[in-house]
């Protein structure tokens, strides 16, 4: 299967499903056994999994040590992770290795423990990132959390599963005027 073939069908691909297996560390998706859904996986000749999708939610990871490391030995092209789901876990901030997947569109972090809004910030680098989820973690509380959330991603389309509309960008940017302080900008003396 030529790579084109391979992006063009596995976006429909089942997921990879390790949710509601107790994972504690991610080095255990080594040995444990996807769930199995309506339709089979497919598996390249070494064996990987050719999915886009990798579902890690209802488990009780902390962090994601060796992710990296863990996704390219199960999925035959990792760098085409589409979509993570990571819900209903015990992560406290947003891994910067989930920055190493360009082409994620879809990333599930609600139900986490995530404490600071700053962590959002991590996430701009990711060009193709549509949809996220980040409710039900400590940071929802926060004064401006999804206006904060949306001048920080402004190409998500959909946040905490509810569609973002031009008045959601206006009152964002509205907010952001009034709340976050402009970056100094420093002159060099030789300029002037």
């Amino acid at each position: 299967m030529s790579k084109q073939d391979y992006m063009n069908t596995s976006v429909q691909e089942p997921p990879l499903d390790f949710s509601f297996k107790s994972i504690h560390v991610i080095q255990d998706l080594v040995t444990e056994e996807p769930r199995t859904g309506l339709l089979p996986l497919k598996h390249s000749k070494s064996g990987k999994s050719l999915t886009q999708s990798l579902w890690l939610n209802n488990n009780v990871l902390s962090d994601l040590r060796d992710f990296n490391q863990v996704v390219s030995q199960l999925l035959e092209h990792p760098e085409n992770l589409a979509w993570i789901d990571l819900s209903f876990n015990d992560l406290t901030s947003i891994d910067p290795v989930l920055t190493t997947f360009f082409n994620l569109s879809v990333l599930y972090l609600h139900g986490n423990s995530i404490q600071r809004l700053g962590e959002v910030n991590k996430l701009a680098v990711l060009p193709r990132l549509r949809s996220l989820t980040l409710h039900g973690n400590p940071i929802e509380e926060e004064k401006g959390y999804r206006q904060y959330v949306l001048c920080s991603l402004p190409r998500i389309t959909t946040f905490d599963f509810s569609g973002v509309t031009k008045t959601d960008r206006t009152t964002a940017e509205v907010w952001k005027r009034m709340n976050m302080k402009p970056r100094k900008t420093h002159i060099k003396e030789n300029a002037l």
